[in-house]
């Protein structure tokens, strides 16, 4: 037995050396990452903007897991409710949205992004409407690709808390 330690030491050492070989991203390699991270979340948030289903759909996990946690509905946890909801949605006139990327917090393979989003209706009950939000993104990097896997809109303001 003891003249095989060696080799089984050697083993050990070689197995234990090889779990620690993470690739350390370079700078650039996250900077790159970062940045096809916010791309991925702008075309997305652009879609919902010109009510773009085709470009939206495209920005879902092709693994078909999309959770959509609004105030006031039951959570949706598949691409296809989150689509449903959308096309629905968008078939509504005279409705628009503006949204801004306030932060990002971005991994190797999952992130999150926070937006201030601006929902405006030219008229509801008579009177023009908005609600103002904060919309926390999951997005998911899928063989390459970021992909948003949840979104949670909270209202900090509306035109109808004024009344």
């Amino acid at each position: 037995m003891m003249k095989y330690f060696p080799l089984l030491l050697c083993i050990c050492l070689f197995a234990a050396c090889q779990q620690g070989q993470n690739v350390i991203p370079t700078d650039e390699e996250i900077a790159q990452n970062e940045k096809a991270f916010k791309t991925a979340l702008k075309i997305h948030l652009d879609a919902i903007s010109a009510r773009d289903l085709e470009t939206l759909e495209a920005t879902l996990s092709p693994q078909g897991d999309m959770h959509l946690i609004l105030p006031q509905i039951n959570i949706t946890t598949t691409a296809k409710e989150f689509m449903d909801f959308h096309r629905d949605w968008f078939e509504i006139p005279g409705w628009t949205m503006e949204n801004k990327i306030v932060h990002t917090n971005v991994g190797q393979t999952m992130g999150i992004g926070i937006v201030e989003a601006l929902y405006k209706e030219e008229e509801r009950d008579g009177k023009p409407y908005f609600n103002r939000m904060h919309v926390s993104y999951s997005m998911k990097k899928i063989d390459g690709i970021w992909y948003v896997i949840k979104d949670h809109a909270s209202s900090v303001e509306k035109s109808t808390d004024r009344e």
